[in-house]
């Protein structure tokens, strides 16, 4: 909120600050996605070294980052620059996701025991998902900042459905051998 010339905040300034409110509850929202999706993996993550922690610091710094670049689209939701470096955050952050997955599902002694390979592939495929779809805003915001600022709220949609898509495969999957 700006500095009032009267001193004094009142209901109808913090009405005016709409965007910012919409850009805490975005960027809280954003992180607690890739939070869940971090700790997803770490249920199935049993060991670390030097390398998979640092790869994590690298996705904690791009975590972090998140309140800055969602002010910037707080306040120039119509500005490619803001748009575009939304995007390219969010983009560091799924790429350092999918580093972190695919470090750690290469080497089965960091794995637990419950792991197989759809399961892999299923988080492989999800982070990918991820990516293009950031990768996929970033290049948008060139030619719409509202459109590609509104692709990547699409990004829930596509999980939802690859979910879906994964649960119908397992319980077809425990059909047949029970057949």
């Amino acid at each position: 909120i700006e500095p009032l010339e009267s001193g004094h905040l009142t209901f109808t300034d913090l009405l005016h600050s709409w965007q910012k409110f919409f850009a805490f509850f975005l960027s809280f929202f954003i992180i607690a996605v890739f939070w869940k999706i971090h700790h997803e993996f770490y249920v199935h993550i049993r060991k670390i070294d030097n390398k998979l922690l640092w790869f994590n610091i690298g996705w904690l710094l791009f975590i972090v980052m998140l309140p800055f670049s969602s002010s910037l689209v707080s306040s120039y939701l119509f500005d490619t620059a803001a748009v575009f470096t939304y995007s390219v955050n969010v983009l560091f952050v799924t790429i350092f996701q999918n580093i972190i997955w695919d470090y750690a599902s290469g080497k089965p002694e960091f794995l637990k025991s419950d792991v197989n390979a759809d399961l892999i592939r299923d988080y492989r495929l999800s982070c990918n998902i991820a990516m293009a779809n950031a990768l996929g805003a970033a290049a948008l915001s060139f030619l719409s900042p509202i459109l590609a600022f509104l692709f990547l709220l699409t990004r829930l949609p596509l999980f939802n459905i690859a979910a879906r898509i994964y649960r119908l495969r397992k319980e077809k999957k425990k059909r047949g051998r029970f057949r």
